[in-house]
């Protein structure tokens, strides 16, 4: 996975934007200020997003590419517009903490089904490894130390992102600070040296979410498994829907949805009403981010991934920039 910020370009939405849109759309001599994360593989969904927006007339300022945390901070105090990228019900905190709802609105189901949680290699999981409790056993969390420090080593979620919350909830909650570190650089480089120890044959664990490459390359039920939790118990009083295919995974299953600015919706009925009716299939999203894993993660490749999803979806796409323009009669 790539880190990185980067500018958008609109060369790729001006070859699947229509101009008759673009002069007489309702978001004429607007520019929109989307915020992103920084994870390369969000691109996609990002740019699906602003070739509609641009449909309708609007311009794209060029996007501020920032942690989680601060983009909920920013959509709050009004220093940008929307993102895509928040995940109900992961980001409430953050979403409470910058204001909630006299400030912000979530809007639509853009991604649905998005599961996370921990995951071992599967002969850790066939030895009866199968629930992240087992590791409170110091001799079997002695099993995934790889720096011989006497703990298992987990490849967890970075600071700011909101993943880490739950992670260190769980690590409290269960009794396994002693047992159990949670690694936090960066992603891909500790999610790369995982991946590398699980193709020597190694034991890992760690943490991943969908959409996302990495259960391509280790696929669960092949590769790995996901692990239960002992109970759900999720941070800051939180509740949800934590099972999946009959597992309790101790995270919630959440939706990507937009986020925006309360005064941007309320100015933009257009722009309010594409956001509630896009939705971009996971299994869509998790194609294409293998698709980058596999070598495709030049800007022109993910933008050209872009215009082939609007392509192929042509007949939706135009029928949420039709309800948009007619939202803002």
């Amino acid at each position: 996975m790539k880190l990185t910020t980067y500018i958008f370009s609109f060369a790729m939405t001006a070859a699947t934007a229509s101009s008759s849109w673009a002069v007489d759309g309702p978001g004429n001599g607007v520019t929109v200020r989307p915020i992103e994360g920084t994870v390369l593989e969000e691109r996609f969904q990002n740019q699906i997003i602003y070739s509609a927006l641009s449909e309708l007339g609007y311009e794209i300022g060029d996007p501020q590419s920032v942690e989680y945390q601060t983009i909920h901070l920013a959509i709050g105090a009004g220093d940008g517009d929307f993102t895509t990228v928040h995940y109900d019900p992961l980001h409430q905190a953050f979403f409470e903490e910058s204001g909630g709802e006299d400030a912000m609105r979530r809007v639509g189901h853009l991604i649905r089904g998005a599961v996370q949680g921990y995951l071992v290699d599967k002969g850790s999981y066939d030895a009866g490894i199968t629930n992240l409790e087992d590791l409170k056993d110091p001799e079997i969390a002695a099993r995934f130390d790889a720096n011989d420090d006497g703990t298992a080593d987990l490849a967890g979620c970075p600071p700011g992102w909101g993943c880490e919350r739950v992670i260190e909830h769980h690590l409290t909650e269960f009794g396994m600070r002693d047992t159990v570190t949670h690694n936090q650089g960066a992603y891909n480089a500790v999610i790369a040296d995982t991946i590398a120890r699980q193709s020597d044959g190694s034991a890992v664990i760690y943490y991943t979410w969908t959409p996302y490459w990495v259960s391509g390359v280790m696929v669960p039920g092949q590769d790995v498994e996901w692990l239960e939790v002992p109970y759900s118990s999720l941070p800051d009083g939180r509740s949800g829907d934590t099972t999946f295919d009959g597992r309790e995974l101790g995270f919630a299953v959440n939706e990507l949805r937009i986020l925006a600015n309360a005064d941007f919706l309320d100015a933009n009925p257009a722009a309010e009403k594409l956001f509630e009716l896009a939705e971009i299939p996971i299994n869509d999203v998790s194609a294409q981010n293998y698709k980058m894993q596999q070598g495709e993660d030049s800007i022109e490749q993910i933008d050209a991934h872009v215009a082939e999803w609007i392509a192929a979806h042509q007949q939706e796409f135009d029928g949420w920039i039709a309800a948009a323009r007619a939202a803002a009669e």
